[in-house]
């Protein structure tokens, strides 16, 4: 299902049940982060939340503040106008299998499946919503307009709409030890200089000022590579950022999808219609006409990296200033009616264990491809993403699970894994109670375990190096003749399938 704007979103949410509505003014600085925080701690998830009234620094911000708007199976799901992610990762699985056609049955099947990719491929329009209001920046404008903040007797109960700045968006201050106010959900469009491929990322966006902002991709991401070549070049690159719109850009900006593959590509294939693009106001790059909010602009590479944060992230610790990219705002153009998308994270379960679960459950068929032998993996919440990595394998061959440790430690963004455990395929992945009970049981530490090293999560706290770091794999599979182990294997104590059934029967079950 296609949502034409966040609000429309948001209204599907109500209906469902799926929405709070908060009216009484919350605080911008901390205080939507508390109320979120234990939200998305609830069972399952809690509800979406629909802050009517945010206020920055006690001055009611015009945008609303939608959060938490994906921290749940079941809103993943909707995002996807779906019962389940999974009905969408058999589809996905499904489509990548299509074999020639033999019959005319199987024939009109693939032509219905041509038929959904069609939808898939964004096209160009010259206008749409997120051009219905447009503020430009001069240049050489001042960038040290503080935080609205006035003395009580003249400041306005609302700051105004338009022209929209950095300072009246509800962007949060979410920790205390925070260097300052960061966008939280932003989907980041940049562009390959040489091939022209669009990469759409997620990198946190930290407010400097009324006009700049620091960019936070780290040094693995596409966008810094697309970075490394303007700052070859010493030519300004083009960057814009995307809020609000159809709920899957995030998610489509947050999926590991090979380099190269248009972000917006796989949005438009999960929504079954394509989406259309609209060219900036103020440079070349395009962007989904029916997102709430864009803010364009450029990085100069000509100019000194500024140091960026601290930041309470998705590790459940603050990251620690560093120097990043500085991006100086151009544009922002905006919906009559937009409405600001934010996410807090934290120490787990946040709303990105739910994104990144989804991510999972979708691309699932994908790694499949590549090992036949997996049944399923598991990112827990407690390894938030990287560090922690379930995965359950039909295992037939000594040595298959080391195959499995060393394969996923080569795909993608698994390369900043620093634990996997391989389990065999009557292990749910997913009861971390279970995994751990076979890690335990079947594990001789000096025989089963892998200890490597690669590159690291650049937010990794714990890492001797930035992005530099170690990696154990744990093979916790029954093991085979040609594995090191010389005794009888024991079997799994279970109790007899009768006797089971007659004890259901005297209670009734």
């Amino acid at each position: 299902m296609a949502y034409d704007s966040f609000r429309d979103w948001i209204t599907a949410l109500d209906r469902a049940g799926e929405l709070t509505r908060i009216s009484t003014p919350v605080a911008t600085e901390l205080e939507i982060t508390e109320l979120a925080d234990r939200e998305m701690k609830s069972p399952g998830g809690g509800k979406a939340l629909l802050i009517e009234k945010p206020t920055i620094n006690g001055v009611v911000s015009p945008f609303p503040v939608a959060i938490n708007t994906l921290g749940s199976n079941r809103r993943m799901a909707m995002s996807m106008g779906a019962a389940s992610v999974d009905e969408v990762a058999a589809e996905l699985g499904a489509l990548m299998k299509a074999k020639p056609p033999t019959t005319f049955r199987d024939a009109f099947q693939l032509l219905a499946r041509a038929a959904e990719l069609r939808h898939a491929r964004p096209r160009r329009v010259k206008d749409g919503p997120c051009k219905e209001k447009i503020h430009r920046f001069e240049e050489r404008a001042s960038h040290t307009a503080p935080w609205p903040a006035a003395p009580d007797w003249k400041r306005p109960e609302t700051l105004p709409a338009n022209p929209a700045t950095l300072l009246n968006l509800p962007i949060l201050k979410c920790w205390p030890l925070d260097g300052g106010r960061f966008i939280t959900l932003p989907c980041v469009v940049t562009q390959d200089p040489d091939t022209g491929e669009r990469n759409v990322g997620m990198y946190r966006v930290q407010v400097y000022d009324n006009q700049t902002t620091g960019m936070h991709w780290q040094l693995q991401k596409v966008a810094a590579r697309h970075g490394r070549r303007y700052y070859e070049t010493k030519s300004r690159m083009p960057v814009a950022i995307v809020l609000g719109g159809d709920p899957l850009f995030p998610f489509a900006a947050t999926a590991p999808l090979p380099d190269g593959i248009d972000e917006f590509l796989l949005a438009g294939y999960l929504r079954r219609k394509s989406i259309d693009l609209v060219k900036c106001e103020t440079n070349d790059l395009e962007v989904p006409a029916n997102a709430d909010i864009i803010i364009e602009g450029y990085i100069d590479p000509t100019e000194p990296l500024r140091d960026e944060g601290p930041f309470g992230d998705h590790t459940g610790f603050y990251t620690l200033p560093e120097p990043y990219p500085v991006f100086h705002v151009t544009a922002i153009t905006h919906r009559n009616d937009a409405i600001y998308p934010s996410t807090v994270v934290g120490i787990p379960p946040m709303e990105d264990f739910y994104i990144g679960a989804a991510s999972v459950r979708l691309f699932l068929p994908m790694f499949k491809m590549n090992f036949p032998e997996i049944v399923d993996i598991a990112l827990p919440a407690e390894g938030v993403f990287h560090n922690l990595v379930f995965v359950s394998i039909r295992k037939t061959y000594p040595m298959q699970a080391y195959k499995i440790m060393h394969g996923l430690w080569g795909m993608g963004q698994m390369m900043f894994t620093k634990y996997i455990v391989v389990v065999d395929d009557d292990v749910d992945v997913h009861n971390t109670s279970d995994v751990m009970f076979r890690l335990c049981a079947n594990t001789d530490p000096g025989r089963d375990t892998l200890l490597t090293r690669g590159p690291a999560d650049v937010l990794d706290h714990a890492t001797s190096d930035i992005a530099i770091g170690g990696k154990l794999g744990f093979d916790a599979t029954r093991k085979l003749p040609g594995e090191g182990f010389k005794r009888t294997w024991p079997p799994l104590i279970r109790m007899d399938p009768a006797v089971r059934a007659k004890i259901d029967t005297m209670l009734g079950r």
